[in-house]
């Protein structure tokens, strides 16, 4: 997030929609980047599990591959470009991202 912020001036992708999730499943594919990161991240919060978008919008829409997302740890997503599933990760990892300004 801070990388699209600091060098884009943008922010990691939200998504609202299965029309802009299959948006951002098919640039992924023309650009053959494999699990790109979007901005949902889920956590605890008020001692309750939770995702969220990065951005703040509104968490209205959800994708998620089956078994996700993980309640252990905050964890970040990606979105698959095979499936167009989303998958916690751990937010460590480097991987390529999608940013929207």
């Amino acid at each position: 997030q801070r990388y699209c912020r600091d060098v884009y001036r943008g922010q990691l992708a939200s998504v609202h929609s299965s029309a802009r999730n299959q948006e951002l499943q098919k640039l992924a594919q023309t650009y053959k980047i494999i699990s790109p990161w979007i901005g949902a991240v889920t956590g605890r919060r008020a001692g309750k599990w939770e995702s969220y978008w990065e951005d703040s919008s509104p968490w209205n829409y959800a994708n998620w591959a089956p078994t996700h997302p993980w309640h252990v740890v905050t964890t970040c997503t990606t979105l698959c470009i095979r499936d167009g599933l989303w998958r916690s990760r751990f937010c460590f990892q480097l991987r390529p991202f999608i940013c929207q300004y």
